[in-house]
């Protein structure tokens, strides 16, 4: 854990996304065996990924696809990083 509660570790993110697939994954009432051939991603690969979040990036999006969440990608490194207000408003003109 880091000294600032709002803050993830990079662990800790990883350990977030295994949980929500779980869920995810739980919803849908599929198996680690039928998401395994689903995905095509090795069931030892996603038995680890559920109990210590590590994964391969194409593995995970893999997964994404196979329990139909890989829409939830287009979202990452979209939003501009600001380092001013002037930026913000330069953009908004």
């Amino acid at each position: 854990m880091n000294n600032f509660n709002f803050l993830k570790s990079p662990k800790e993110l990883n350990i977030g996304i295994a949980k929500r697939m779980i869920a995810r994954r739980k919803e849908k009432k599929i198996t680690q065996v039928q998401l395994a051939s689903r995905s095509d991603v090795s069931l030892g690969s996603i038995k680890r990924f559920e109990r210590t979040g590590e994964i391969s990036l194409s593995s995970l999006i893999k997964i994404a696809f196979a329990l139909g969440y890989e829409d939830d990608f287009e979202l990452l490194f979209v939003k501009k990083g600001y380092s001013s207000i002037q930026e913000v408003i330069d953009e908004q003109l």
